[in-house]
């Protein structure tokens, strides 16, 4: 399944700076801005890992977006910003017809199993992942399909307490669920899988229910994530994907309502991740804003 082309062709540039990949055709229908900050008045070391792949799987105007919260040490978080996305792309490209949720929810358990399997140490991480991409409406007739009936449609996955909000005609949507162990359902699941919670942790030290890795809690902690799919339209304004280096300090609507205004994706992040360590956040931050052109 192809993507319009909705701007003029450029000669194809592939770029590679750290953890994100470029390949530019034409104008993006998004633009992306990431901030971070280890809060070094907290922290001695960051084990915050993000990711972004423009026209990802080399398909035009779709994008790959995610952000990883580790603990226990980065192992577990560097793993997946270098290589979920490959996961993701192999098994999205096999099947294009399947629900890409399933798809996401197989990846993530994948990458839980390898990071247990075969990673030295005991670390873990919280992920959020966004997939953006082009899709023909169900049912429609090979000889009638137009470009103008491509939708664009976001799919999204979520571990533990990282999280992704869509700012909607001035409303914030939250599009993820937070996995903590003072949470009602997570804590009724960890207790059938014969687990405790105490002091709002599973047996006393995790507080989130749901990551990749955290090998030593195995059944209890799952890589299962929470999944959404949502059509994107011209009252989406922006996403937000960050770790609870923010959310610990700021809610959702209050957040976006900080950058509603701002048209550079850039500096949008960054006054989010000053926001955050000014008003005392004790944790790694990482916001990355998702800024969707509606004029194109």
């Amino acid at each position: 399944m192809s993507s319009p082309n909705k701007g003029e062709d450029e000669m194809q540039i592939a770029e590679t700076s750290g953890n994100s990949v470029r390949v530019s055709m034409y104008k993006l229908s998004y633009s992306v801005g990431v901030a971070e900050n280890k809060n070094a008045k907290f922290r001695n070391t960051m084990e915050d890992v993000h990711t972004y792949v423009e026209n990802f799987a080399s398909r035009l105007d779709w994008g790959y977006f995610g952000v990883f919260d580790g603990h226990a040490g980065n192992q577990a978080s560097k793993w997946c910003g270098a290589n979920l996305h490959t996961d993701i792309e192999r098994h999205l490209l096999e099947d294009e017809s399947k629900d890409v949720r399933e798809v996401l929810n197989a990846s993530f358990v994948r990458a839980d199993e390898h990071i247990n399997t075969h990673l030295q140490g005991n670390s873990g991480c919280t992920a959020a992942v966004g997939i953006l991409r082009w899709e023909l409406p169900d049912n429609l007739p090979s000889e009638l399909i137009d470009l103008e009936q491509h939708k664009r449609m976001l799919y999204t996955a979520n571990v533990g307490d990282t999280r992704i909000v869509l700012f909607r005609n001035g409303h914030s949507v939250r599009l993820t669920y937070d996995h903590k162990a003072s949470d009602i359902l997570e804590m009724q699941r960890v207790e059938s899988a014969g687990g405790l919670i105490m002091k709002s942790r599973v047996n006393g030290m995790l507080a989130v229910t749901r990551s990749l890795g955290d090998k030593f809690f195995d059944s209890l902690v799952v890589g299962n994530p929470f999944t959404t799919s949502v059509e994107i339209t011209t009252t989406d304004q922006f996403l937000i994907i960050a770790c609870d280096g923010l959310w610990d300090v700021i809610d959702d609507q209050e957040a976006c309502e900080m950058i509603r205004d701002m048209t550079d994706a850039n500096e949008a992040a960054k006054k989010l991740v000053r926001y955050a360590l000014e008003n005392g956040t004790t944790d790694n931050v990482t916001a990355m804003v998702i800024m969707f052109d509606n004029s194109l």
